[in-house]
C-alpha cells in the first residue's frame, strides 16, 4: 500500500509533502502514513498529536512517520508517543538516504527511532527541492528559498527550518519552465522568507531579479504569484515588475504581524507602522487594483487595548482584503514567552475582532468587483480565482483554464458571474 500524507501548516509544507511522497515511494517505503507537522502555534502541535493518535486507531498496522517543523523542534516529544514509529527532521525528510534508512529500519524492525540532524548546520538547498509541486492541479508551488536569518521574538520557525538558503536562479527558472510545459497555468514562488532570496548566492541577487528572469525566460507562463513577503525587503526590481508586468498577479500577502510601533519593536520586526502603510500606498500607485493580504497577531505580550486598536486600524490604513489572524501562542524558547502575557480570553476576543474586520474588508472588496471583467483561473467545476485571488463561484469549466468573466455580484464570501 502506498504512503499516505497528512500535511499541516503552510504552502511550503504542501510542496515538500509531494517531494516526500516521491522519495518515500522511490525508497520502497510502503503501508505508512507521513504526518508533516507545523510548529507555528501550540494549537498546530496539539492538532498534529491528536491526528497521530487518531491515525493509530484507524490504522493499527500501518507505520506512522512524523516530520516537519514540530518534529524538528521537539523530536523527543513525538518519539515518546507510542503511536509513532519514526521521527524525521526537516532537512532529513527531503533526503533520499533518510527514506532508504527508514525503509531498512522498518524491514528489520530495528534502528534508531529519531533521525533528526542539526538544522542550523544546513547551508544549501537539497537539489530536488526545485522539482516543484503540480500533481495535476491548476496551481503549482515552486520552492525558491528555505529557512530564516531573522529572529522575531515570537517565532520558533527558524529553529525548525534553519538559516536562510536559496535555490540557484537558473534551477528555479528551469523548474518553472518544466511546469509550464507540462500545462500548469499558474506558479507560486514559495519559501519561509522569500524576500531574503539570494543573499547566500553568488552576486547576492534579490527576489525581484529572480521574478524578472522567470518572466523573461518563460514567456509562456500565464500567471505568477508570490507567497508571503516581508514588505520592508521588497527591492526595486520587484516594484518594477509589479508596475510593468501583468503576469505577476496583483495580490501580495504581507507579513505585517502588528500595527503598533512598540509592539513591532518588541516583536523585533524590521518595519514600522508607517513603513507598512507607505509600502501599500506605493504598490497601489504602481498597480492601482492590487489586493493585499496580511498576517496579524492578536494579543502579543504587553499589548494594551490602545496598541491593539492600532493593529485593527491597519486593516483600513493598508486597505487589506485578506487577513490571516493568529491568536498569540506562547512558544517555549522564544524571547516573547518571557514577556508579560496577555490574558487568554482577551487574546481570543481580539482575534475575533480582527477576523470580523477581515470579513468586512473582504465584502467591501468583493462589492467593488461588480461589473468588472476578470481573468479567472478555474480550480474546479464550482470555483475559480481572479487575478486578485478572490474566489469566484462558477459552474462548468476545466481545471487549469483561464477564462474572462464579467462579475455580477457576490454572496459575502465569493464573487458570482
Amino acid at each position: 500500500m502506498p504512503v499516505e500524507l497528512v500535511t499541516f501548516g503552510c504552502r511550503l509544507n504542501l510542496a515538500e509533502s509531494e517531494t516526500m511522497r516521491a522519495e518515500a515511494d522511490a525508497a520502497g517505503v510502503q503501508d505508512a502514513v507521513i504526518v508533516n507537522t507545523c510548529a507555528v502555534t501550540n494549537e498546530a502541535v496539539a492538532q498534529a498529536r491528536q491526528t497521530i493518535r487518531r491515525l493509530r486507531r484507524d490504522h493499527p498496522a500501518r507505520k506512522i512517520i512524523v516530520t516537519g517543523c514540530a518534529a524538528q523542534t521537539d523530536s523527543r516529544m513525538f518519539a515518546e508517543m507510542p503511536e509513532v514509529d519514526r521521527v524525521l527532521g526537516n532537512d532529513d525528510k527531503m533526503r533520499a538516504h533518510a527514506w532508504r534508512d527508514t525503509r531498512r529500519a522498518f524491514d528489520l524492525d530495528d534502528g534508531e527511532k529519531v533521525a533528526v540532524a542539526d538544522i542550523m548546520a544546513v547551508r544549501e538547498m537539497a537539489p530536488h527541492l526545485v522539482e516543484g509541486f503540480h500533481n495535476g492541479q491548476p496551481r503549482a508551488f515552486v520552492q525558491v528559498q528555505n529557512g530564516c536569518d531573522h529572529r522575531c521574538t515570537f517565532c520558533i520557525i527558524p529553529y525548525g527550518r534553519g538559516n536562510s538558503r536559496s535555490v540557484a536562479m537558473g534551477a528555479a527558472v528551469e523548474q518553472v519552465r518544466k511546469l509550464v510545459e507540462g500545462g500548469c497555468p499558474e506558479i507560486v514562488l514559495t519559501g519561509v522568507d522569500i524576500t531574503s532570496y539570494g543573499a547566500d548566492l553568488p552576486g547576492a541577487p534579490k527576489l525581484g531579479a529572480l521574478v524578472k528572469q522567470i518572466l523573461k525566460h518563460v514567456p509562456e507562463l500565464k500567471r505568477l504569484r508570490l507567497s508571503s513577503i516581508d514588505s520592508v525587503e521588497a527591492d526595486r526590481d520587484l516594484l518594477d515588475v509589479i508596475a510593468d508586468d501583468e503576469r505577476l498577479m496583483p495580490h501580495l500577502h504581507l507579513s505585517l504581524q502588528a500595527g503598533d510601533d512598540l509592539v513591532l519593536k518588541r516583536m523585533k520586526r524590521r518595519h514600522s507602522r508607517a513603513d507598512a502603510i507607505a509600502f501599500c500606498d506605493q504598490a497601489r500607485r504602481l498597480r492601482p487594483d492590487i489586493a493585499f493580504g496580511a498576517d496579524l497577531i492578536a494579543g502579543f505580550p504587553t499589548e494594551t487595548d490602545d496598541m491593539f486598536e492600532r493593529s485593527l486600524e491597519l486593516v483600513e490604513g493598508c486597505d487589506l482584503t485578506f487577513l490571516h489572524v493568529f491568536p498569540y501562542s506562547k512558544r517555549p524558547g522564544t524571547p516573547a514567552a518571557k514577556m508579560p502575557q496577555v490574558e487568554g480570553r482577551t487574546i481570543r476576543e481580539r482575534a475575533k475582532r480582527l477576523r470580523d474586520a477581515g470579513e468586512v474588508a473582504l465584502r467591501r472588496r468583493l462589492a467593488r468587483e461588480a461589473g468588472k471583467t476578470r481573468h479567472v483561473l478555474v480550480e474546479s467545476t464550482t470555483q475559480g480565482r481572479t487575478e486578485h485571488f478572490l474566489p469566484v463561484a462558477m459552474t462548468g469549466g476545466v481545471a487549469g483554464d483561464v477564462r474572462a468573466m464579467t462579475i455580477a455580484g457576490h454572496d459575502g464570501a465569493r464573487l458570482s458571474v
